[in-house]
């Protein structure tokens, strides 16, 4: 007799189950089981990695979850058809979307509404059935399962059987199977899985401690009563059954009905309004043409070609649709004065560059369109824009949710995952350890996961947990099996997907933790994999500043126009060479600043190696030293073949960027384009080892055919296998180092404006505002302290090189009590430091706040007198406040972070008592 497991949870029940849903598939096809349910806790969080693994190992898949009913109970459903999949996304939506982050109930009333397509189970003792049972007897039962009829159909509903060596389970079965004849149900027997294997259970105790806050001495009988609630294979199932076998074979039969799979998802991408005699081709193909006119002076013939080229693909694969759209968000953010451009591979393309949504020419820069799109590519192109981070993207992201509805656009997941630090911090809670080991496991796990054990077992024991101690085994078990489970579901950075009609019926949508967001249940891997088209909302620090930066030079009557900025201008040159770049987009690390004198940036092109360059994927390919070396005239320039020297002669021999691995597939194993492509998405699939290494050996196969040697083949092979999960395309390095450029020129040309608009946008980058300040002052800039009397609520810029600080960088002060003093200041001038209090109502520690930070000079002579008028108005004795530092709450910009004395203000004022730190020098 043949066995389908039916009801099996995953690690996408978020702490209620132990194993990742390829473990519960590979287990399922050791045990010879032809299919597996997956029914993770409310949601289908899991779904689209248990079909990906299911496919591989010939287990077919079935999708379900688990109902959390308003009332009480947790009831599992199957999907037998694409009606029920989308029912069970509306289901879950209404209730995500009425509850809070982590309460999804389901109303019985909506089980009716949305029951067609969906097989329900009685569950197991967390059912409803089983807790009616419990609570109020078989007459409560009968209830139940009426209702569940009602909902479902009789024929839907199948009384579920589980056996976990309880002592009460044979006279719970006895009721069970009783109810089931009376009310004609089919019995069905599952083994309610929580782990693939019994040693998932010592996860699933470490979780349980989790969600309850305790530890495992202290869990008693919040833990696993034992570790049954395994897979198991057909013939144990049948003689743990053997008093229904019907149980069993029921399994087989329904499953045989539950045909659903993600191919048949339904998802379309929507459709974009074209005007009347228009198709959406022959518009992208005409607004395309008429960017390019303003783009090049003059449409020569290798521009046209190219065009025609790409709008021909895009065409022939069904995206223009999706080009539109993109090309009308971008025309919103113009609309709206929002700083836009797209990054990424999109920006090699010329229909991206034509139609504004990428600022770099594909065509002068020589890139690679293949990088972007290709023929027989099957997934969507990418295209990634950047916005200035804060509100302005945020109303970006509130229009696309404006256009398609809540149900129609969600940000996509990111999962959270058990990684070093949070891994041994909760196993060492679980075991009990104390505080100061676990404050030592988050030190020294803090940089990274320690994939092997003795490296793991060598950070235990410098925390102090020797091997010979007896909770040692056990703390490195969990942790290589905690490594990579899913802790929780977050939002990706950007990612938005849309589609046409309810989004809501594609995949479940859910409240994020961030007022005003949906996020859907899957990340944008699942989302890629499963052919739903994501855009990439970005937010860039750098980009709010320079927006700011460009509004401060156009009020003070210095406008300046990016896209003229000239791309030669020596002094910012200059400035790159001498590593002077604190402040400057992706190139003021450290490691950056350490490389900069060595690279001498000369032109544009430089500081787009330079952006590259310091990346994980060159350093692990033992590219960077090689690079300046040869750069610098100590190393001569080679290539490990002679036909490489087109691709690699512009970067000195050395591959930097991803194009170039691209075309060394296509020149030197006579990859298509598209094949190559395939090459670079497999070896950064961080999911499937097996088709990294498919597309690896299809690579060798193809260069020994060409008779390349076994050395020059294993070099490739490595230096591919380090650079493509971490290397930049060569367009998304132009991009980063137009936005580079641009800042270190505004930091040489509007430094005062550009130091403003930093402060104002703290915190990003590398660097404190203290530091800023004294970077600001080492160019010649005039710092300003806050003032009451003078300062906006940002920063701002009196002088071409005098910048005043702004109230937001007085820590305590609320920016709600910020806009009342702006408020009553605009009204009238303060007059004193009583005036000052009467009119604005603010808190003590904001009073000592803005006294320690030196705001009320002009009112009082400096900042001790102004505590003492505090403590003179107050009831609270402030001496000690007065007399010493440490009592006053401190401004993150207090006098003695940069802020140079204003004279206008203290002309008057006597010496700074001795214990008060002194202003930093102009």
């Amino acid at each position: 007799m043949a066995y389908v497991e039916l009801h099996a949870r995953s690690a996408f029940s978020f702490l209620r189950a132990a194993s990742s849903p390829a473990s519960l598939v590979q287990e399922a096809a050791s045990l010879g089981l032809p299919a597996l349910a997956l029914t993770d806790r409310d949601g289908v969080y899991g779904i689209p990695r248990l079909h990906g693994a299911a496919a591989a190992v010939g287990v077919r898949p079935i999708t379900g979850a688990e109902l959390t009913l308003a009332g009480g109970g947790v009831l599992p459903v199957l999907v037998r058809s694409q009606e029920g999949y989308r029912n069970l996304c509306q289901l879950l939506t209404r209730a995500h979307l009425r509850g809070s982050k982590g309460n999804a109930p389901v109303f019985w009333e909506e089980l009716a509404e949305f029951s067609e397509g969906l097989v329900a189970l009685t569950g197991d003792e967390e059912g409803p059935l089983q807790q009616a049972l419990a609570a109020g007897g078989p007459a409560a039962a009968q209830e139940t399962v009426r209702r569940l009829e009602e909902s479902f159909g009789a024929t839907n509903v199948y009384v579920e059987l589980q056996r976990h060596l309880q002592r009460n389970e044979p006279l719970l079965h006895q009721r069970l199977l009783a109810l089931a004849k009376e009310r004609h149900l089919a019995p069905l027997a599952t083994a309610g899985v929580l782990y693939a294997k019994p040693e998932g259970r010592e996860i699933l105790d470490v979780f349980s401690c989790m969600r309850h806050h305790t530890h495992l001495d202290a869990a008693g009988r919040l833990l696993s009563a034992n570790a049954e609630r395994h897979l198991r294979p057909a013939a144990q199932m049948e003689r743990l059954f053997a008093h229904c076998p019907e149980a069993v074979s029921n399994t087989v039969r329904l499953a045989e009905t539950l045909g659903f799979t993600l191919a048949d998802l339904g998802y379309a991408f929507p459709e974009y309004s074209v005007p009347a005699g228009e198709t959406m081709d022959s518009f992208l193909r005409a607004v395309t043409l008429e960017g390019a006119r303003g783009r090049y002076s003059q449409i020569n013939a290798r521009v046209r070609a190219q065009l025609e080229r790409e709008l021909s693909l895009i065409a022939q694969l069904g995206f223009s649709g999706y080009f539109l759209i993109v090309w009308d968000l971008v025309n919103f953010c113009k609309s709206r004065d929002i700083l836009v451009q797209g990054r990424g591979s999109a920006a090699n393309s010329v229909v991206c560059y034509s139609l504004g949504i990428t600022a770099c020419d594909p065509i002068a820069c020589d890139l690679l369109f293949e990088r972007f799109l290709s023929e027989g590519r099957t997934s969507w192109p990418d295209i990634d824009l950047d916005l200035p981070s804060g509100p302005r993207r945020e109303a970006v992201i509130q229009e696309v949710y404006r256009r398609y509805g809540e149900e129609g656009a969600a940000m996509t997941a990111n999962v959270i995952t058990f990684r070093g630090r949070g891994a041994m911090r909760e196993i060492g809670k679980a075991l009990d350890f104390s505080p100061a080991m676990l404050g030592r496991f988050s030190a020294l796990f803090a940089s990274g996961d320690f994939p092997h054990t003795l490296a793991v077992q060598e950070q235990m024991e410098k925390a102090g947990l020797p091997r010979t101690h007896p909770r040692a085994p056990a703390a490195l078990r969990l942790y290589e099996a905690m490594r990579s489970l899913p802790r929780h579901l977050g939002q990706h950075s950007g990612g938005m997907i849309i589609c046409q009609g309810r989004l809501s019926s594609v995949v479940p949508l859910e409240r994020a933790s961030m007022e005003g967001r949906v996020v859907a249940q899957w990340d944008k891997y699942d989302c890629e994999d499963l052919g739903i088209i994501k855009v990439d909302l970005l937010g860039l620090g750098m980009m709010a500043a320079m927006q700011d930066t460009l509004e401060l030079c156009r009020v003070r009557g210095r406008p300046v126009d990016l896209a003229s900025i000239p791309k030669d201008d020596a002094a910012t040159y200059a400035m790159m060479q001498a590593a002077d770049t604190i402040g400057v987009f992706q190139i003021e690390s450290r490691a950056q600043m350490a490389t900069l004198p060595r690279m001498k940036p000369q032109c544009f092109y430089d500081v787009v190696v330079e952006v590259a360059i310091i990346r994980p994927g060159p350093i692990q390919g033992d590219m960077v030293h090689p690079y300046l070396a040869r750069r610098s005239g100590k190393e001569p320039v080679t290539y490990l073949h002679p036909d490489l020297e087109p691709i690699l002669a512009r970067t000195l021999g050395v591959a930097l960027f991803q194009e170039q691995l691209l075309r060394i597939a296509m020149v030197i194993a006579g990859f298509t384009a598209g094949e190559a492509e395939e090459l670079r998405r497999a070896l950064s699939d961080l999911r499937s080892q097996e088709r990294m290494e498919r597309v690896c050996g299809q690579l060798r196969g193809r260069m020994r055919e060409r008779a390349h040697s076994e050395e020059l083949i294993e070099k490739v092979l490595q230096s591919m296998r380090s650079f493509a999960l971490y290397g930049f395309p060569e367009s998304h390095a132009i991009s980063f180092a137009l936005i580079a450029y641009s800042s270190a020129w505004m930091k040489v040309h509007r430094a005062a404006e550009f130091y403003a608009s930093l402060l104002n946008n703290q915190p990003m980058g590398f660097y404190s505002s203290a530091t800023l300040l004294g970077d600001a002052k080492a160019h010649g800039i005039r710092v300003l302290p806050v003032s009451v009397l003078h300062s906006e609520w940002r920063c701002t810029v009196e002088a071409d090189t005098v910048l005043r600080l702004g109230l937001s960088l007085v820590g305590k002060l609320s920016a709600a009590h910020g806009e009342r003093l702006l408020l009553e200041r605009n009204s009238a001038p303060f007059t004193s430091m009583s005036d000052f209090q009467r009119r604005v109502p603010l808190d003590k520690d904001e009073l000592r706040t803005l006294a320690s930070a030196g705001a009320f000079q002009g009112l009082a002579a400096h900042r001790r007198e102004a505590l003492w008028r505090l403590k003179e108005s107050s009831e609270e004795d402030l001496f000690t406040l007065a007399a010493g530092r440490k009592a006053v709450p401190a401004s993150p910009l207090a006098v003695g972070s940069g802020a140079d004395t204003d004279p206008e203000l203290t002309s008057s004022a006597p010496e700074l008592p001795p214990e008060l730190p002194p202003e930093l020098p102009p």
